[in-house]
């Protein structure tokens, strides 16, 4: 159930009944604000965009076209964070089947909890994933305010324990759809890098920090794109 407690590893439960202490995320209503504009404005110009690329999974992959997974938000409280689905249907017994028989993709998992080279995405997915396409139906996520525009990296609730004591500053912000993490190396960041760039992102906020990792996102994809 999507209300079920979220318990790390140290044992703090989290069942996203509340924000923790009743404190409101980051950023309060500038923040939140922006997040509005920004989704609503990406959402009437990227439609046509979103309506071809989910005609194209759908005749590549069939359906479904959304992928909804469990994710960690603001406060602990969980949701599901959308996708466009990049992934086969046995997506899970092809991991398992590649982290068996690949030691060096199994430590590579544990480390980073991705794969460079992940057996599960299709070709249309690999194509989505470079163009970071896939993240776009967050928009709505944004819009329902589980999400930000601008935050730390959206994680699956096993993964809240490897952010150790940092595990508040995840907390105190809703997770985004960009974040410090995508314009400062992203595939190449180790985990503890990314933990250590929402971190201070947290608890360094402004808007104009917002505004500039907005900018600077579209660039980094780009770049991404070249050395993959």
């Amino acid at each position: 159930m999507l209300n079920d407690p979220i318990t790390t590893r140290g044992g703090a439960s989290y069942t996203g009944s509340r924000v923790i202490e009743g404190k409101p995320a980051i950023g309060g209503t500038w923040k939140r604000t922006l997040d509005i504009i920004v989704a609503v404005t990406a959402l009437l110009v990227l439609s046509p965009l979103m309506l071809l690329t989910a005609l194209a999974i759908a005749i590549t992959m069939g359906r479904p076209v959304l992928f909804a997974q469990r994710r960690v938000g603001l406060g602990g409280a969980p949701f599901f964070c959308y996708k466009f689905r990049t992934m086969s249907r046995d997506a899970e017994r092809r991991l398992s089947e590649h982290l068996r028989d690949n030691p060096a993709a199994a430590a590579e998992w544990r480390e980073n909890r991705k794969l460079r080279h992940d057996p599960r995405v299709t070709l249309v997915g690999q194509t989505l994933r470079l163009t970071s396409l896939d993240e776009l139906p967050q928009l709505f996520n944004v819009l329902g305010g589980e999400m930000s525009c601008v935050g730390p990296r959206p994680v699956v609730p096993d993964e809240l324990a490897l952010y150790g004591r940092y595990i508040d500053d995840y907390l105190a912000a809703r997770p985004g759809m960009t974040g410090p993490w995508q314009v400062s190396g992203r595939n190449a960041l180790s985990y503890a890098d990314r933990v250590a760039l929402d971190s201070h992102y947290v608890r360094n906020w402004s808007l104009w920090t917002d505004v500039t990792i907005l900018a600077r996102t579209i660039p980094a994809v780009a770049r991404s794109n070249q050395t993959s």
